[in-house]
């Protein structure tokens, strides 16, 4: 994930975040609302995802985020269709079943509220354990991931967004993160880019989400309503 930084930090983006934040839908008698921040690996889902969060709380809302990588599949799961496969990463990644048993029904209308945060440990492999957290009446769920915009997810968001930057840029900010390589047609990370682009032709998320924002100049995010072909 990108990190919070002086380079994400500007006037501009502050007041994009706060335009958002002052979209996610107020819902009555303690409802809660379920806001999706959708979008590729090194976008910048994280990193949005916690600033809306904060404006939200600046806002005097409660607020609750979560990732959807607390949510992966084990690897046994993940790389059933083979360590290379595109298909098994766009198909095989996440526990879905579990992601919306402890996060979008909690947070559905009439749920109960209590949710947990993460179900497995994707670095160690490893179940996650752990009590049921209770939220506030009338909070904000923001989840952060990919695929969020998939046909099981997409009508769930009272609120979602989709982050673009072509894979040029998301490549180079995967491999100052994580040491891979910043050519997105590398054999190494087929497996990620042709993935997204297989959601890319099931789902065309932009088209399904609420606002698309360009994040690839991260101080200068901005809300537009086609995405370039040629970048995706």
């Amino acid at each position: 994930m990108l990190h919070v930084s002086d380079r994400t930090t500007s006037q501009a983006r502050t007041l994009l975040v706060q335009q958002v934040a002052a979209m996610v839908p107020t819902p009555r008698d303690g409802q809660c609302v379920r806001v999706g921040v959708d979008g590729v690996d090194g976008v910048g889902k994280t990193v949005f995802a916690a600033e809306l969060g904060g404006a939200l709380r600046g806002l005097g809302r409660p607020v609750v985020n979560v990732s959807l990588d607390g949510f992966h599949h084990p690897r046994a799961v993940r790389y059933r269709r083979g360590r290379d496969s595109p298909e098994g990463f766009w198909l095989d990644s996440y526990d879905y079943q579990a992601f919306s048993q402890h996060v979008l029904e909690p947070f559905a209308p009439g749920g109960s509220r209590e949710y947990r945060s993460a179900v497995h440990d994707v670095v160690t492999d490893e179940p996650v354990e752990g009590e049921r957290l209770a939220a506030p009446p009338g909070a904000v769920l923001v989840v952060d991931g990919l695929f969020l915009h998939r046909d099981e997810l997409s009508r769930v968001w009272d609120l979602s967004v989709f982050l673009h930057a072509p894979f040029s840029v998301t490549a180079a900010r995967l491999a100052e993160r994580d040491g891979t390589s910043p050519d997105p047609a590398h054999p190494s990370i087929a497996r990620y880019v042709h993935g997204q682009r297989l959601y890319f032709g099931a789902c065309s998320p932009w088209r399904r989400a609420s606002l698309v924002i360009d994040n690839t100049d991260v101080a200068r995010p901005r809300i537009i309503t086609e995405v370039p072909g040629s970048s995706l």
